[in-house]
């Protein structure tokens, strides 16, 4: 599933191809659409939960800035600030 604002609504370059795959395209269309594609609306609307977990994350400059020098230390530091962000 590809759950994105409306800024990826091209159809050639996104849409089609993930359609094409099998794959559930959670994206509305743009206002000026002729043909408005049909999307989840509860699924889309649960999106900014996500985009505000990644907001917090950005607020521990380690993480933004990503001083960690392997990927396990880096995925770590996402779990830490992940539990802290949980437990506040």
């Amino acid at each position: 599933v590809l759950i994105a604002d409306k800024g990826y609504d091209a159809p050639k370059r996104v849409v089609n191809p993930l359609l094409d795959l099998g794959k559930q395209v959670v994206i509305p269309s743009l206002r000026n659409r002729k043909y408005r594609r049909e999307y989840d609306k509860d699924l889309y609307r649960k999106r900014h939960l996500i985009e505000n977990f990644f907001a917090r994350l950005k607020q521990y400059r380690a993480l933004a800035t990503r001083y960690d020098k392997t990927a396990t230390a880096f995925l770590g530091g996402i779990y830490l600030a992940a539990v802290v962000s949980w437990i506040n």
